[in-house]
């Protein structure tokens, strides 16, 4: 109940549903990329993956090792439950893959973008949720700071990094990446750290955000080519380029006036942006 992470959220909503009294914990840690930590009724409560009891050194029953290897040949992520340094419990979890999801990796595709899935997950759950979706790159059993790592290498082959993210461990991903794009639904932290926050909680906005920025772009040149346009005809004909040959004049008022289209067409065309609607939204209305 004190985690922000979407499993957490996740396991506190079936145990609303469930009716299960939540009892209030006295102390409360999040270990990183591995799990939580508490204390409820002066108990050690540990929550987490296999490499959080490890590091606890807590043993782990054979009989628990061979149900968590039976829900990680099923694609599951395990969560394992340990009180006063026990083993007491398994819970298991599987991601419901967005209905959008697949259709948002293949625009991206499309757009020439490479992709990958960065997750704590095993590989197992990874690679299905991957493949699922059509997710060229997998990387399971991640650390926050694994992540920032692959940020870093992927720079440094000259690829420009788009991560998206909406955890804790997300935050320093998101703050190396070349753009870094927060979810609206995710942790303070992580919005705190992206240059761009989507305020839902779909992928889908993360395409809409690169095709409304590739408008923006667009205008802007075209902006530039019509500002370049109107002075490099208009000030030849004002220094009286056509005066010798044909008795042409550009009056001052005419300047002035020529001036004030200018302005007006780079607005015009900027205002005209209000109405934009990016391609995937439109794909989705219809």
């Amino acid at each position: 109940k004190n985690s922000n992470h979407p499993i957490a959220k996740a396991i506190v909503r079936k145990a609303s549903d469930m009716n299960l009294e939540l009892i209030q914990t006295s102390s409360f840690e999040n270990i990183t990329g591995k799990g939580l930590k508490a204390q409820v009724n002066d108990k050690d409560i540990l929550a987490g993956n296999k490499k959080l009891l490890e590091s606890q050194d807590i043993e782990i029953p054979q009989s628990v090792l061979e149900e968590y290897g039976r829900l990680e040949d099923l694609s599951k992520t395990i969560i394992l439950i340990g009180v006063d340094r026990e083993i007491k419990g398994i819970l298991s979890l599987s991601d419901k893959i967005k209905a959008n999801s697949k259709r948002t990796i293949e625009e991206l595709h499309k757009m020439g973008i490479e992709t990958y899935m960065l997750t704590g997950d095993n590989k197992k759950t990874a690679s299905t949720v991957a493949g699922a979706v059509g997710i060229d790159n997998v990387c399971a059993g991640v650390l926050p700071e694994n992540k920032l790592d692959i940020v870093k290498n992927l720079q440094k082959e000259d690829k420009t990094v788009l991560f998206v993210g909406d955890g804790i461990n997300d935050a320093p991903a998101l703050t190396q990446a070349n753009i870094g794009v927060a979810m609206g639904n995710g942790t303070d932290i992580a919005m705190e750290s992206g240059d761009i926050v989507v305020m839902e909680g779909d992928l889908e906005n993360v395409v809409a955000a690169v095709q409304f920025s590739k408008k923006v772009m667009t205008r802007i040149k075209e902006n530039l080519f019509w500002a370049f346009a109107y002075n490099v005809i208009l000030i030849p004909l004002a220094a009286g380029a056509l005066y010798a040959g044909f008795g042409i004049m550009f009056m001052p008022e005419w300047s002035a006036l020529a001036m004030a289209l200018s302005s007006v067409t780079v607005i015009s065309l900027s205002l005209a942006l209000k109405g934009y609607v990016p391609a995937i939204k439109k794909e989705t209305k219809s």
